[in-house]
């Protein structure tokens, strides 16, 4: 059944998106990560920061030395701080386009889900009509084995077993169906000869050859 190829199709490119959203997913969760690290860095050099430079208006500090320590800290905190805001906005930046990667698997998968959903659907639905098809047939073929002579029931059994299944072929034109060989002047002409409720067989296949409105005899 088509559907079938087409389950086994989807499961094999669902299976390559699901390999890259867990790739995804771990990224973005090492990313986040980061940028709490950075986050974090940033707010504890800039609560440093803020001390410093409280220290440096209340007055406290007198000594001119230790003003000067105190300021050349507080440019070095400064440049601290932007160095982390830097690496912050970086990590930020890596995890936004992460996100959106993560985003877009993620819809893929989902979408897989549902097609795999209809899928499954039409494939179970195609399943119920072949089992009310093939109830159908075999009612009917349990009306037309019972009037037909045990010898040519055998015969035909034999064939199916030996032709992959396919004990009989219409034959279409000139050509039989089972083999789709055409059949030559003289095959057809025996044919042709043959009373109507004659067994036919087919000189390529061996098949039992069917006469129908479509036959060139």
């Amino acid at each position: 059944m088509p559907e079938h190829q087409a389950l086994k199709d989807l499961a094999a490119e669902k299976s390559v998106v699901d390999r890259e959203l867990v790739t995804a997913d771990t990224e973005v969760s090492d990313l986040q990560r980061e940028q709490k690290k950075a986050d974090s860095d940033v707010e504890q050099v800039r609560q440093r920061r803020a001390r410093n430079q409280q220290r440096l208006d209340s007055g406290q500090v007198t000594s001119p030395r230790d003003l000067e320590n105190l300021q050349h800290e507080i440019g070095s905190l400064d440049r601290r701080i932007s160095d982390l805001e830097d690496a912050e906005l970086e990590v930020m930046e890596k995890l936004e386009a992460a996100e959106v990667v993560q985003a877009e698997l993620r819809t893929r998968a989902e979408a897989f889900a549902g097609r795999q959903s209809e899928l499954e659907t039409s494939r179970d639905a195609a399943i119920k009509e072949l089992d009310e098809q093939r109830a159908g047939v075999a009612d009917k073929r349990a009306v037309v084995v019972a009037e037909l002579p045990e010898a040519l029931l055998a015969q035909y059994q034999r064939l199916r077993e030996h032709n992959g299944g396919i004990g009989a072929a219409p034959l279409v034109g000139k050509r039989c169906m089972g083999c789709r060989m055409e059949l030559a002047p003289s095959d057809l002409n025996a044919i042709r000869a043959a009373a109507p409720d004659a067994v036919l067989r087919c000189e390529e296949c061996g098949r039992i050859l069917v006469r129908t409105a479509d036959s060139a005899v």
